[in-house]
């Protein structure tokens, strides 16, 4: 079926395009008090969240509850206002000298340990759940490892939080749950470990609404859970994949790239119809275990660098992820032009994989979606700079837990402005980076960048859960559909 695009502008609810702003909030005592559990049994209400910040975008909009957990009140870069821990619970309190890996480094200093069981009166509804965690020691993985429960029902299946932060303690996770339905006006959390201590060190709650950008079929306006502010949005650049064949070379270029190339994958790249291919309606990478090009793996990789650069916006891309350890999927964006803040590259430098070319980080890296097979469920999104990245233990990042990601299609989208950047899975807004202004290093966000789409196996990431599982071959990503949007007055 040929897919409809949406009119040029539509109506959503999404972030505020004003160039400078003061990252702050504004809540009166009536307000904490409301929403504090000691103090306040009734049931929070979906519709008197948390006073707005006055800064107000799509990440810090209809939060109803947020707590540092072991903590005092603290107000966040993303205009959060957490209350002070008075939560009604024996578990033991503990501190940690120093974070990486976070805006708000202080946030995650303080948690509970044990297991937790955490009760608050909430109005019925839909809501988001964001769970902050930091590992204290420096243990094995393997060593602390705990379930997340929400309504009675699991969401987070054995945390490893030191593995899951890529095996560093001392660093921030962040780990969303989405549809937590409460439905008898009391939410409640429970954390239940298998070995040693579960703990936690913040929760956001934060009342489900809607900001993708459709199109009804009678109207341009998008039907919105709860507007705050709409703003209009236009269709700049898009490909619907209503063709067959190779991808629109108008649109898309090749990597042809032989293995090793970059982070030790595993595959060449090639463009083959077989591994790079539009049909039914969709873009289809597929992989596959064969012999070619020195390489024991064929996969696909396509970007628009050049023929679809964009410079703040919305991105969506509705997709299908593959199955099975050992696969690498991503979806995301590099700078149209990798030198801008380069300090070590002579112009035209084969940058990708260099040792000795600086262009990455230093021009920085906007991750849309990551997802690797061994973990199944979760999906990723993070921003490389030069300030902070894997190297130094500093990387931003944040994760969410799908549902049946390789079953269905979902929608992965980001919006960036001069401010921020937000990535969102399925409308909900689980990743939130904001421009410190303190130069280049990190933010270096300020120049055009491109898509990128790729299925990698292998690699130092496809292989952090076990060998490459041959028996998945051949494994496809799909995608439906690719839109960017500016914002309009």
């Amino acid at each position: 079926m040929k897919k409809k695009l949406p009119t040029n502008c539509l109506k959503t609810t999404l972030l505020s395009m004003a160039i400078g702003f003061a990252l702050s909030a504004c809540t009166t005592d009536e307000d904490k008090n409301s929403a504090n559990l000691a103090q306040a049994p009734q049931p929070l209400s979906a519709d008197r969240t948390l006073a707005e910040p006055t800064t107000s975008h799509v990440f810090n909009r209809n939060v109803v509850w947020a707590v540092n957990v072991g903590g005092e009140q603290y107000q966040a870069i993303d205009g959060i206002t957490y209350q002070a821990d008075n939560l009604k619970l024996t578990s033991n309190k503990g501190s940690i000298n120093t974070i990486k890996g976070s805006q708000d480094s202080e946030l995650f200093k303080s948690y509970r340990s044990g297991d937790l069981s955490i009760k608050q009166p909430l109005e019925n509804g839909r809501y988001e759940l964001i769970l902050k965690f930091a590992e204290p020691e420096n243990i094995a993985t393997g060593e602390r490892v705990f379930d997340v429960y929400a309504q009675n029902k699991l969401v987070i299946d054995e945390l490893d939080v030191k593995l899951a932060r890529d095996g560093k303690h001392k660093s921030a996770l962040v780990r969303s749950v989405h549809n937590v339905i409460v439905t008898d006006g009391q939410l409640n959390i429970e954390l239940k470990a298998s070995k040693g201590q579960a703990l936690l060190n913040a929760i956001i709650v934060r009342k489900t609404t809607t900001t993708s950008v459709q199109a009804s079929s009678s109207t341009t306006s998008v039907n919105l859970a709860k507007p705050i502010k709409s703003k209009h949005w236009q269709l700049v650049w898009s490909d619907e994949f209503n063709y067959q064949g190779k991808p629109d070379s108008t649109k898309w270029s090749y990597d042809i790239w032989p293995a090793r190339k970059v982070n030790d994958e595993d595959q060449t790249y090639t463009d083959r119809l077989k591994n790079v291919e539009v049909k039914n309606g969709n873009l289809v990478i597929t992989a596959y275990k064969e012999d070619y090009n020195n390489a024991n793996y064929t996969s696909g990789r396509i970007h628009s660098q050049g023929k679809g650069d964009f410079l703040y916006g919305r991105a969506e891309v509705r997709a299908k992820l593959p199955a099975g350890q050992g696969t690498w999927s991503a979806i995301w964006m590099l700078p149209s032009n990798p030198f801008k803040y380069s300090t070590s590259c002579a112009q035209d430098d084969d940058w990708q994989g260099s040792s000795t070319c600086d262009a990455w980080p230093n021009s920085g890296e906007i991750d849309i979606m990551e997802h690797v097979g061994y973990d199944m469920q979760t999906i990723h999104g993070t921003v490389h700079n030069k300030a902070y990245y894997w190297a130094n233990w500093e990387q931003r990042k944040a994760s969410i837990e799908g549902e049946n990601v390789e079953q269905a299609f979902h929608l992965y989208s980001i919006e960036w402005t001069p401010n921020d950047i937000t990535v969102f899975f399925d409308d909900t807004p689980y990743f939130y980076y904001s421009n410190e202004s303190t130069g280049w290093q990190a933010w270096p966000y300020d120049h055009p960048y491109h898509v990128i789409l790729n299925l990698a196996i292998g690699g130092a990431w496809g292989r952090a859960g076990g060998p490459i599982d041959d028996s998945i071959f051949p494994v496809a990503m799909e995608i439906d559909y690719v839109r960017v949007f500016k914002a309009t007055p």
